[in-house]
């Protein structure tokens, strides 16, 4: 499959009298799922604040071509990993590695959600494979690179999750369940590195045009006997602010929330999802 650079980015310029501090010269990043969606759109947002950046990805291909996207300056040094979520064992001895190293700062988290569909229909091997992709391989992650946070004083964890933790969305029973885990992990982490300057977040898009989307409508479509246009249609009717996001709106949420000026934010869950979910 041909892979195309983005159109159409968001970047978050400010006055150069601004007091807002977003400047992420001299912070190591390390953004998951990063070669496509919104895992690609933070590694770009982040890298044009100034950060460096390792991707990581399964499909060693896709992450080269990933990388050549990077915004950068002399000074910044992108790289990446290859790491598959389905073998946790493997992941947690790559970022191992890379965190005796390495000095990380933030830690972008996310991965593709599991397959649609009822939970009462799941077998129980489903979530098992769900929480380890996500909950287990998040603990990996966190245990790799939070000591390099506190000996610096800064570190800021940011977990992509789905607005189900605040409302179940029908037909991704797996889904709902998992992230409604991966939520409350986050929370208390989030209490528990607090005084180390650590802060713990969680982003929730909504209907966002990645490949899971495009997945989920086509899933959708299929049980309901309905073409995808239909199905998108309607799902679009569901957001009040009209339209399906572009996956670098995302990735301005999550790049403030990894700045110096959301240093005080920390153990929320934020929708970015133009208003559409109908809890606070």
């Amino acid at each position: 499959m041909e892979l195309k650079l983005q159109k159409k980015m968001f970047f978050l310029y400010l006055p150069e009298n601004s007091g807002m501090n977003l400047d992420l010269t001299g912070k190591r990043a390390v953004v998951c799922g990063s070669t496509q969606g919104i895992g690609r759109a933070t590694a770009v947002e982040l890298a044009q604040l100034g950060a460096s950046v390792t991707l990581v990805a399964r499909n060693e291909e896709k992450l080269k071509w990933a990388l050549t996207g990077l915004p950068g300056k002399p000074d910044q040094r992108h790289n990446f990993l290859v790491a598959d979520f389905s073998e946790p064992d493997l992941l947690r001895e790559v970022i191992g590695q890379f965190a005796a190293q390495n000095d990380v700062d933030i830690l972008v988290n996310n991965t593709g959600g599991p397959p649609a569909g009822l939970a009462i229909d799941a077998k129980p091997e489903d979530f098992i494979k769900a929480f380890s992709a996500h909950l287990i391989c998040g603990q990996h992650l966190v245990q790799a690179l939070v000591p390099g946070m506190k000996k610096s004083g800064y570190g800021r964890i940011v977990n992509v999750i789905s607005t189900s933790v605040k409302i179940p969305i029908r037909g991704l029973g797996v889904s709902n369940t998992i992230r409604g885990a991966v939520a409350n992990w986050s929370k208390t982490l989030a209490t528990e590195l607090a005084p180390f300057g650590i802060t713990v977040n969680n982003v929730l898009p909504g209907t966002t045009m990645t490949g899971r989307l495009e997945f989920v409508i086509k899933s959708n479509a299929e049980r309901a006997g309905k073409s995808f246009e239909e199905e998108k249609q309607k799902m679009i009717q569901e957001v009040p602010m009209g339209r399906i996001s572009e996956a670098e709106e995302v990735a301005a949420a999550i790049a403030f929330l990894c700045s110096p000026a959301a240093g005080y934010i920390t153990g929320i869950n934020l929708p970015v999802d133009g208003g559409r979910t109908g809890s606070l």
